[in-house]
């Protein structure tokens, strides 16, 4: 792994040196939870059920319909606003307007959605939301980025996929109490959103690198977009790892409500409380690997077969699934599931950064990173949709979760050739 130089003052420079404290890492938690319980509560839950109000014979086409385009906006969203962050000087400091102005955008858009009654709508108000998220979170990345030294980096990814779960637990859980009242459900999760960001701009160092910014030009806004993967071959790995990895999960997660329905059997009722019961054992089992995992890559300064390892397990979990006739396999492989989900997103984001080209644009190349979170996103369900199709029914999905299992195997393969991390 390669070794980097002390820096003059933590703050002002592209690494940071100083160790985080505790206080530090639950606002991460806080901030991070806030947002995803606001952007992903929708995609487990509640899209499906206003899907299912608005089209109650084939939802699964508006689902596909909407979602993509969501998508679409966050692959863009991400590289520009971590790129914007990056070059943001303000007396708040350069992450903070974008955190706060990104999670009060999102809970407007949460409210448009819920407003909606047509599919256009709903797809423009959706794109506005991954917009407004996108923002926030590319300047939650991009603060930790900053702040947290390589050696605790491990524990920090923890952190942040922790709260992205424990969000999904708490998303599906407020559908099981307010499947009657969509509007509370879309806009509450928002509002809880704006209070944690709000916690973790108050809690964390936003001092101002001491760099002068260059004029914004043409080529720069296209570079955004951009990190040459034959210039940085270990980053462009790390990119497809990332998306095949989470490609093949929202194959999954995106049809998970109606593959309850369809393959197990239960009725609407039914399947939202499995499904919630099913994402409380994934938490549990993601919470109980990620106590380790995190802390242990740190400690043996090994990222690779964290990384290969869980993703191979991740595709076990979802060939399971492909053959379970009963909501007690279904149970079991989320169990799997999550345990290889919690090794992976503790590893990952660790990895990402130690891989990352200029450590003095950390917004800018998350921002990359995270077009392969959200290209996935738009991709995923409408081939999800496809293998679906494949014989006859229209709900094939053991062609769905083998062909999810398949693009697993691969991503765990991509990571081995990395060779700046061990």
């Amino acid at each position: 792994m390669s070794t980097r130089q002390p820096f003059a003052h933590p703050y002002t420079v592209p690494v940071s040196t100083r160790r985080v404290g505790k206080g530090y890492l639950a606002a991460l938690f806080a901030g991070q939870f806030g947002i995803f319980l606001a952007i992903l509560s929708p995609v487990v839950v509640s899209l499906q059920l206003k899907a299912t109000e608005m089209n109650p014979d084939d939802p699964a086409s508006v689902i596909g319909s909407v979602l993509p385009f969501g998508a679409l906006g966050a692959m863009i969203a991400n590289p520009l606003f971590g790129a914007l962050s990056d070059r943001t000087r303000t007396r708040w400091g350069r992450r903070r307007p974008w955190l706060v102005g990104g999670i009060v955008a999102l809970t407007l858009g949460l409210a448009w959605v819920a407003a909606a009654d047509t599919v256009l709508t709903l797809t423009f108000a959706w794109l506005f939301c991954q917009l407004a998220s996108n923002a926030a979170f590319a300047a939650l990345v991009a603060s930790l980025a900053d702040n947290v030294p390589e050696e605790q980096r491990g524990r920090a990814s923890s952190v942040l996929a922790l709260a992205q779960n424990v969000s999904i637990l708490a998303g599906t859980y407020l559908a099981v109490f307010l499947v009657a009242n969509l509007p509370v459900l879309f806009v509450l999760p928002g509002v809880v959103g704006v209070v944690l960001v709000v916690i973790y701009v108050l809690v964390t160092p936003d001092v101002l690198p001491t760099n002068k910014v260059k004029p914004f030009s043409v080529s720069q806004i296209a570079g955004t977009f951009w990190t040459n993967p034959l210039k940085h071959p270990d980053f462009g790995l790390a990119w497809w790892s990332r998306f095949l990895v989470t490609f093949a999960s929202f194959m999954f997660t995106t049809y998970r409500l109606l593959y309850m329905q369809d393959q197990i059997g239960l009725s609407a009722a039914d399947a939202v409380g499995a499904v919630a019961f099913g994402v409380l054992l994934y938490t549990i089992a993601l919470f109980v690997s990620l106590t380790f995992s995190g802390w242990l890559s740190d400690k043996l300064r090994r990222r690779k077969a964290f990384v290969a390892g869980s993703t191979l397990l991740f595709a076990v979990g979802l060939i399971v699934l492909a053959h379970a006739e009963t909501v007690g396999t279904f149970y079991v492989a989320e169990v799997v599931l999550g345990f290889a989900y919690g090794i992976y997103a503790a590893v990952d984001t660790a990895l990402t950064i130690d891989v990352l080209p200029d450590p003095e644009r950390p917004g800018k190349d998350l921002g990359v990173i995270n077009i392969a979170n959200s290209l996935p996103q738009s991709l995923a369900p409408a081939f999800g949709l496809f293998l679906l199709g494949v014989g006859a029914g229209g709900d094939n999905y053991t062609a769905l979760l083998w062909g999810a299992g398949i693009i697993s195997l691969v991503g765990a393969a991509v990571v081995l050739p990395i060779k700046k991390v061990r």
